[in-house]
């Protein structure tokens, strides 16, 4: 069998998983996608939903790879973005400032619309990386949107402009935002300890811990919510109309509830339960 060159690649939307009601997504489910080409790089993605309002997905690259862009692929979008590593290194970089990133596992950067971005798995592991995004894709706040902006002809991963001012002293944020411990503005919903990451007019995205035996009550949201577990098992119960659904979520496990629906959490287990929470466009109820 002689070994053929691959076809060229085209820009295509990625696949858009919605739903209209209170959804387990259990991981074996999951709509998988490679994004990118040649040029840009090539990333495994797990696309975990994708609705009117918030688009939620795992990214995988392997141990040294990377994605840039190219004219068809193009890493520029209308919509706030929050990134949550879940395993390895990931660099992130901003290649028409030069600002870099590195954000070990458990970490998150935070970016606004109109950011350019790289990502690299930096070290000797995979790299897997949660990336919460609204407005969604559906809005046209990805490729469509993309393609409005001016196309990056040159990429730099170095900024210059600090060498010679670094001495100690506090430095103004750049468009790469590590969340860092202080960051995070911590409240209490029941027995559920939220961490907000990040909270704009478009996207609200916050750690969620829950001890053994804790409930977070009954609460719904102004936005479509997409709840991604890291580890432990959580119940969630959700209302909608008339009856209620009750799923059990694992690691790598997510569940969506629409905006406006009576939904808590418990965790029935003997270990605490650890989450991120992604609500678009707005956290509190409408």
């Amino acid at each position: 069998m002689s070994d053929q060159p691959a076809p060229a690649v085209r820009y295509a939307p990625s696949p858009r998983p919605t739903f209209d009601v209170p959804t387990a997504i259990p991981y074996a489910t999951v709509t998988r996608h490679v994004w990118g080409d040649a040029e840009a790089g090539e990333v495994a993605d797990w696309i975990y939903a994708s609705t009117s309002r918030i688009h939620c997905l795992v990214f995988g690259l392997a141990a040294g790879a990377g994605f840039r862009h190219s004219r068809e692929f193009r890493t520029v979008f209308g919509a706030d973005e929050v990134l949550h590593v879940l395993s390895g290194t990931l660099i992130l970089a901003n290649p028409e400032t030069g600002e870099v990133q590195r954000v070990e596992q458990g970490g998150n950067v935070f970016f606004r619309a109109n950011t350019w971005h790289h990502a690299f798995a930096h070290g000797g592991e995979p790299l897997r990386v949660l990336e919460l995004f609204a407005p969604p894709p559906s809005a046209g706040a990805s490729g469509a949107h993309a393609r409005t902006r001016p196309y990056l002809e040159v990429s730099r991963y170095a900024d210059d402009a600090v060498l010679g001012t670094l001495a100690g002293e506090a430095r103004p944020p750049g468009t790469l935002r590590v969340v860092r411990d202080a960051d995070v503005v911590y409240r209490l919903e029941g027995d559920a300890l939220v961490g907000l990451l990040a909270s704009t007019e478009h996207v609200t995205v916050a750690t969620l811990t829950l001890p053994p035996g804790g409930v977070a009550p009954a609460h719904a949201h102004g936005g479509d919510e997409v709840l991604y577990v890291r580890s432990g098992t959580l119940h969630v119960r959700a209302w909608h109309g008339d009856g209620a659904q009750v799923f059990e979520l694992g690691a790598d496990d997510a569940a969506f509830v629409p905006a406006g629906d009576a939904h808590e959490y418990r965790n029935y287990g003997s270990a605490p339960v650890e989450a991120i929470v992604g609500v678009a466009p707005g956290y509190a109820a409408g």
